[in-house]
């Protein structure tokens, strides 16, 4: 039964073969007995799951349901779930119970799924590898001595591993596409403003977005028709026409234009995933979609652009943990500098406090026009790279990431080299475009993952491509060997 898809289990539900209970102690079963070998799960609600589970049973039995109702989902940990600790990996928030429900959870709960739990993170979203998490680092089901990607690793890892059927991700520079990627999984990162970031905790508020982890598009697509919508409560939040993001997940790929940018395939690209993604995009040609070559230039100032504003964001937004409202705090401090210094000395990880220090530097008089006002026009050139890109195809093609996934602390003390990791995803963030990642073969057992960027709000052009190429691939079908 775990092995089905959302829109697989929808139907069983809706028949009667299966209850939302019976679903749902499957996999906490499952998740008790498989997560330790993973640390996917930073905890699970099996209590609040059943309850919700029942509920969802009585819905269906009077036929009052959705597609939705009564299937099971994780939570990553940087999502307020009412009642619920909710410590975004770290030790600073390890003892902060949510008093309520950020918005994605809401629409989700009101959509009549089940809560399974919070899912492991790298701390505040920092880092590409779910190594930097408090409660330890996640580890990939294709292989446990291997990171699963980050932050959303705990997300992508319980999904790869059938652990749960689906997860929230959130995505500042590739947080939900490159763990998807390394983990073999879809993920989609929608245009910036389409999902409310209500409830979710800040890393850097021009940058983040929400977003659905699945097995497949035509899941992901089943879960944005939940998540999407207006929220007051989000200044940032967008209003826009409801739309059904599975009403054209069959539409033909004839005449579709894809572009290739000769950036995105340089000598930095490990080659046996420039193969397989090369040979994932001819698999679109096959199809009807036509092939061009575009030009991204400025994507080499990415990741210096990014690692400019991103820290930035960072070192403002977690200002607001400093021992005295909520969170840690540090004992017996002889005065309120030292409660300051050393609550955030020993709440925050390593990560963490190299961004804050990086954040408050670029923002600090003298440097604030050398740096972060540089960077953000180097934002602005970005964007405009894919807004004359996009003016020729329909959608962008590439590898999400330049390799499959790293050994376990194999870059853990090179964060330059980690940084890296995202060079393919973090431009996308800069210009709050969506982008979509879904398995696209292996390079001996581990996943590699192509990437599709479309224009602003084109979430259902994106996720019709990628049903129409999981129709005929079954890379997304495979499962990590143990946790069948």
């Amino acid at each position: 039964m775990h092995e089905h898809t959302l829109a697989e289990l929808s139907r069983l539900l809706n028949t009667g073969k299966i209850s939302s209970t019976e679903l749902t102690r499957l996999y906490l079963e499952r998740a008790e007995r498989l997560n330790p070998q993973l640390n996917g799960y930073i905890n699970t609600t099996p209590e609040r799951a059943l309850a919700q589970a029942k509920a969802a049973d009585l819905t269906i039995l009077h036929k009052n349901h959705g597609p939705l109702t009564g299937i099971p989902i994780a939570h990553k940990d940087i999502f307020c779930v009412d009642g619920t600790r909710t410590s975004c990996g770290s030790k600073m928030l390890d003892n902060f119970i949510a008093p309520y429900n950020a918005t994605v959870v809401e629409k989700l709960d009101a959509a009549g799924m089940v809560t399974l739990g919070k899912t492991n993170m790298d701390e505040f979203a920092m880092g590409s590898s779910t190594e930097t998490s408090y409660y330890g680092p996640t580890t990939n089901p294709w292989d446990t001595s291997r990171v699963p990607g980050g932050s959303s690793g705990g997300s992508a890892s319980v999904v790869a591993a059938r652990l749960a059927p689906a997860a929230t991700g959130t995505d500042t520079g590739g947080s939900i596409r490159q763990p998807a990627a390394l983990c073999g999984i879809t993920g989609l990162k929608p245009t910036y403003g389409l999902v409310s970031r209500y409830g979710m905790i800040a890393f850097a508020s021009s940058l983040d977005q929400g977003g659905p982890m699945s097995r497949t598009a035509e899941d992901a697509a089943m879960l944005m028709n939940a998540m999407v919508g207006f929220d007051p409560r989000d200044s940032t939040s967008l209003a826009r026409p409801k739309l059904d993001y599975t009403a054209h997940l069959s539409d033909s790929l004839a005449g579709v234009k894809v572009g290739i940018p000769k950036q995105y395939f340089t000598d930095d690209l490990d080659t046996d995933t420039a193969n397989k993604v090369q040979e994932a995009i001819k698999q679109f040609e096959q199809a009807g979609a036509s092939l061009h070559p575009v030009d991204l230039p400025n994507t080499h100032l990415s990741i210096p652009a990014y690692y400019v504003i991103a820290p930035a964001e960072a070192s403002s937004n977690l200002s607001r943990f400093d021992g005295v409202r909520f969170g840690y705090r540090c004992q017996n401090p002889v005065d309120l500098l030292d409660l300051y210094t050393r609550s955030r000395a020993e709440g925050f990880g390593r990560e963490v406090k190299r961004r804050i220090m990086i954040g408050t530097y670029v923002l600090s008089a003298g440097y604030f026009d050398a740096y972060y006002l540089k960077a953000q026009k180097i934002r602005r050139l970005i964007r405009d790279d894919f807004q004359n890109a996009l003016k020729q195809v329909d959608v962008i093609m590439g590898p999400t990431t330049p390799k499959p996934a790293f050994k376990l602390n194999e870059l853990i003390d090179d964060p330059v080299s980690m940084y890296l990791s995202d060079i393919f995803t973090v431009s996308v963030n800069l210009a709050g475009l969506p982008a979509i990642s879904i398995p696209a073969g292996f390079s001996g057992q581990l996943p590699i993952g192509l990437q599709i960027i479309g224009d602003y709000f084109s979430e259902a052009k994106l996720l019709n491509i990628a049903h129409q190429y999981q129709l005929h691939t079954d890379w997304h079908k495979q499962t990590p060997g143990g946790f069948a």
